[in-house]
């Protein structure tokens, strides 16, 4: 059997890595599997790509289209050129996709077009805003997808409901876990942890980037100032995306316990969550992350595609509203978060599950 496997951003090598992995593994057994990594170049920053491919320990690449930024529509077309190339070079009989970026929609449409199966990993979430872009590429990949690998329950829901065949859907639990637990032994603590005399639970961190919390100058302004004045003599540590700079830039915000650096590598940002006092964020899998490492999470949307990090886990919705964040994070100093616990096969042991499916397709000729 052969597996083409499509990564090109930041979220999906954190998902790719431990298929690989076990790919490799159940190969040296003796199993009839190979595969081959394609890398669109969709982030081609180095902290947001190459270290990556590094820390995780991701054999390099057989492939790199190179794609690199543009329009929606630019890089999508671009995506789909290069990997139709791709695929008629190198033929296989299933394609893998994972998450909802860019690179999972385009190649799903590639694929299906050249009569090729595709599995979508992390098939199902959805947070049904439709302002998303996230959200078109993953109603667009499961409408023509023909394997659904599930993260929870919900997700079962959500492809039952669009009227997903219920022997397509496969609930394996959440392969960002995987990743996680398995390097968690290996998070490094950033330079500047000591520098800034930061300590094991005396600073909070926040990725924020969507253009309701970021893009109006006056509106962000207010958000740090609320912050700064909630966390009593605590750092805000914020690894600062390009599209929030910008911002920043027009309201020279100054504090002293505002600690602003470039992106961090995935074992120095795990490090800087595990360790801290709580995330504000309106990220996706930091949502997931923090749910897992037992961090209260106060994510800055109306809405999540991964409801259970709410309903189970540490995560609370508050969408851009300053006033529900300062009463989140006075909970957060007050001792009184709510209590939290793993959703369903959330273990860690998430790509086996996957590998094994793949396997039992072949076997029983469904591929």
């Amino acid at each position: 059997m052969k597996i083409t496997i499509v990564a090109g951003a930041r979220p999906n090598f954190i998902k790719i890595a431990p298929l690989i992995h076990e790919i490799i593994r159940v190969k040296e057994t003796g199993a009839d599997i190979s595969y081959r990594l394609v890398h669109t170049g969709q982030h081609y920053n180095h902290n947001l790509s190459d270290i990556f491919f590094k820390e995780l320990e991701i054999p390099e690449p057989h492939a790199n289209l190179e794609v690199g930024s543009g329009t929606q529509a630019e890089q999508t077309a671009g995506i789909m050129i290069g990997f139709e190339k791709e695929l008629l070079q190198h033929p296989c009989d299933l394609v893998v996709v994972v998450g909802d970026v860019n690179s999972t929609m385009a190649c799903s449409i590639v694929a299906k077009k050249l009569n090729i199966k595709v599995a979508h990993v992390e098939a199902g979430i959805r947070s049904f805003d439709l302002a998303m872009p996230e959200e078109i590429n993953r109603m667009v990949t499961d409408a023509i997808t023909d394997y659904f690998f599930t993260t929870s329950a919900v997700a079962n829901q959500n492809l039952l409901k669009a009227g997903t065949n219920e022997h397509n859907i496969f609930f394996v639990g959440n392969i960002m876990i995987d990743t996680l637990r398995k390097n968690e032994s290996r998070f490094k603590r950033p330079q500047f942890f000591d520098a800034h005399g930061l300590q094991e639970g005396n600073y909070i961190v926040m990725t924020l980037h969507r253009p309701s919390n970021v893009d109006d100058p006056v509106h962000l302004k207010n958000l740090l100032d609320a912050i700064v004045e909630s966390i009593h003599d605590y750092h805000l540590v914020f690894p600062i995306h390009p599209r929030t700079q910008k911002t920043l830039d027009k309201i020279n915000f100054k504090s002293d316990r505002l600690i602003l650096i470039e992106p961090l590598s995935y074992l120095e940002f795990n490090y800087m969550v595990k360790n801290c006092k709580a995330v504000i964020t309106d990220s996706g899998g930091i949502q997931e992350e923090t749910t897992v490492l037992g961090i209260p999470c106060i994510t800055m949307r109306s809405n999540t595609e991964r409801p259970e990090t709410v309903t189970v886990g540490s995560n609370v919705l508050i969408g851009n509203n300053i006033e529900l964040l300062r009463q989140q994070l006075a909970h957060v100093f007050d001792g009184s978060w709510k209590k939290s616990s793993l959703p369903e096969l959330w273990d860690g042991a998430t790509a086996p599950r996957i590998v094994q499916q793949f396997l039992q397709l072949e076997k029983s000729g469904r591929l």
